[in-house]
């Protein structure tokens, strides 16, 4: 008789080879529901993954202590340098949303690029600054101090916000700047997306960045933000796609590019992919082919379970991208 184990909520035949992964949280929802998907279409395929955060999951990984890592900061030269030999793979593009739980304000909140900046710099400290109320007209804004979050942890999800304060701010930009891990000038930390999320949920006046799943999961209101083409555009699935697709062209030089504040009046401009890392050779060519086999799959008939979760499926452009990756690997 075969002996069942438990591994993030599957059913797991003792003997049947698991796949071990860790790293960001931005993509867990979508990567939850696609492992249990493959799994329940190829039973002998189990994933095993932690959701850590981008910079926990890129150390594990170049540690060897997992087989694969994911992360929305794709890494850099000098990470690669320090890997094994990696192919890295956008999976589907996600919306960073500015949360609220400012007393008396419903959804919608109007904010531009240069407030945001502002905000986690601590030049604006308080909710009814005239530069909030500018954008928002007829809303009564509250003296509420402004309490911001942040991630505490190294996060893919910091790295494009803080890529977009880079796009839209010199003060950002010549300052904290952008990458995994920032000095934030100001502000609490939260671990992970769900972290900051409780932050933002439990103090009045908070303002937190998270991935868009988690906004909607928590029940927490967030900001229209002001586009290049001066639009303030909600953070859906149809505004995500069309910042994925005006920056789809970029990706054929270097597909770790940031696709941050794109052109077009339709376009959300803080999101970003989210990436896949995987070995290029491994010692273990049993695992490699199931992943490789997995990651196919993900490319076609998983994209469609995208946009139930609220991720953006990736343009054709890119999937041609990672088709030619793929066929890459060993």
């Amino acid at each position: 008789m075969s002996t069942a184990v438990t591994l993030i909520g599957f059913a797991v035949t003792a003997g049947a080879q698991t796949i071990t992964g860790a790293g960001a949280t931005f993509p867990a929802p979508i990567y939850k529901k696609w492992f249990q998907t493959y799994h329940d279409q190829n039973p002998s395929v189990t994933f095993n993954y932690n959701a850590c955060g981008s910079g926990a999951g890129i150390a594990l990984y170049k540690q060897g202590t997992v087989f694969f890592a994911a992360s929305d900061a794709p890494m850099n030269d000098a990470d690669l340098g320090s890997a094994p030999p990696t192919v890295q793979i956008p999976t589907v593009a996600g919306a960073v949303v500015l949360s609220y739980n400012v007393p008396g304000v419903g959804p919608g909140l109007k904010l531009s690029g240069d407030v945001i900046a502002d905000i986690y710099e601590k030049k604006i400290t308080v909710w009814n600054d005239p530069r909030i109320a500018r954008d928002n007209r007829g809303v009564n804004l509250p003296s509420t101090p402004i309490f911001v979050v942040h991630r505490a942890d190294g996060s893919g999800t910091t790295y494009i916000f803080t890529s977009y304060l880079s796009a839209v701010s010199p003060s950002w930009r010549s300052g904290p700047g952008a990458g995994k891990s920032v000095s934030w000038p100001v502000g609490v930390g939260g671990n992970g997306n769900p972290g900051v999320a409780v932050n933002v949920a439990h103090q009045p006046g908070a303002i937190g960045y998270l991935e868009l799943a988690y906004a909607l999961q928590n029940k927490l209101a967030y900001a229209h933000v002001k586009n290049r083409a001066g639009v303030f555009v909600e953070p859906t699935i149809a505004t995500t796609t069309a910042a994925a697709e005006a920056g789809a062209g970029r990706l054929k030089a270097d597909n770790r590019t940031p696709i941050v504040d794109q052109p077009g009046k339709d376009v959300y401009p803080i999101a970003g992919f989210t990436y896949l890392l995987i070995p290029k050779a491994p010692r273990d060519k049993a695992q490699a082919k199931a992943l490789v086999n997995f990651v196919k799959w993900a490319m076609g008939p998983g994209q469609a379970e995208a946009p139930s979760l609220n991720y953006s499926p990736l343009p054709k452009s890119v999937l041609a991208l990672n088709e030619r990756a793929i066929a890459g690997l060993k």
